[in-house]
């Protein structure tokens, strides 16, 4: 339980860190990025949830949890759960590849918004980090 609520703090803490990563970039250039952190419009069912920015928000918290969990129990198999790099590396590639889920919504950014993907999967590079960092320091 107590190895739960500490990846579940990670989860919450480097999910606010993806967060401000793209709200910046967002003030910053103006590009959208940020919006599809909190996009669920293409998911059937729980696109019905309202208010939109309350579950948008609720989408994007427990998609980091759960990825955390889940990540830090995957590396664990192979003893890589305090290892930095293997958070870094599936989250830039994982986080890479869902930008272009966005081609499923109607919302930005445009799925061939070059800088977007950039900003998005450098961010996720950043989350990864972060939860990598904290893994090796408090668990």
């Amino acid at each position: 339980m107590k190895q739960l609520l500490k990846l579940t703090s990670i989860g919450l803490i480097a999910g606010f860190v993806l967060m401000l990563v793209l709200k910046i970039v967002m003030v910053l250039t103006g590009n959208t990025a940020y919006v599809l952190l909190f996009n669920f419009d293409y998911i059937p069912i729980v696109n019905d949830l309202k208010p939109v920015w309350l579950f948008g928000q609720v989408f994007h918290y427990l998609t980091c949890i759960v990825s955390v969990v889940a990540l830090f129990h995957i590396l664990k198999s192979w003893n890589l759960q305090k290892t930095i790099w293997p958070y870094i590396l599936v989250y830039t590639i994982g986080g890479g590849a869902l930008f272009f889920l966005t081609a499923l919504s109607e919302l930005p950014p445009a799925a061939n918004d070059i800088m977007a993907w950039i900003y998005w999967t450098v961010a996720h590079a950043i989350f990864g980090y972060a939860v990598g960092a904290m893994v090796k320091k408090w668990m």
